[in-house]
């Protein structure tokens, strides 16, 4: 029951640090954050499992962490109050092509990281982004102006278009 406990207690101090630590995908770590991981890991496994190597306390381990990891998802599903909590939340970095310099500080996000975003989406100039929202994942979406390309006219619509 002891492995249980610490599983749990660790579960929660890492959820804590994961949500902390912000929103950045696997693909946007460093060589030494990736190091870094692995050796939490190893950490992590000594501290849950405290000497006790056995098959039956490594599987409590997992089984503890998959437990507690299935039941956030469920909370968050079941009930839309603590989705924001367990999820986190969309932010939007830029609106009608003016980025939210206080959002990049407070997220701890290079602008270059923004400008390679707006690239990925075919965009170049960030003053042709409508809307661009960093993702609870990192990832960003990005919603170009409908007219960006200059004196174009809006397409029409309904009885207009006839």
């Amino acid at each position: 029951m002891d492995i249980v406990v610490r599983a749990a207690v660790v579960f929660v101090i890492l959820w804590l640090v994961l949500r902390m630590s912000g929103k950045r995908q696997v693909t946007q770590l460093s060589a030494f954050d990736l190091i870094l991981l692995v050796t939490l890991g190893d950490l992590i496994s000594q501290t849950v499992l405290q000497e006790d190597l056995s098959l039956t306390g490594g599987t409590l381990a997992v089984a503890t962490f998959a437990l507690l990891s299935v039941l956030l998802s469920w909370l968050s599903w079941r009930f839309k109050r603590p989705r924001k909590l367990f999820q986190g939340e969309p932010t939007v970095i830029i609106k009608d092509g003016k980025v939210d310099d206080e959002v990049l500080r407070y997220e701890r996000l290079p602008i270059d990281d923004v400008l390679e975003a707006a690239r990925e989406h075919g965009i170049r100039d960030l003053g042709d982004v409508d809307l661009m929202v960093l993702e609870p994942d990192g990832t960003f979406s990005v919603f170009a102006r409908s007219n960006s390309r200059g004196s174009e006219e809006p397409p029409k619509r309904g009885a207009e278009a006839m």
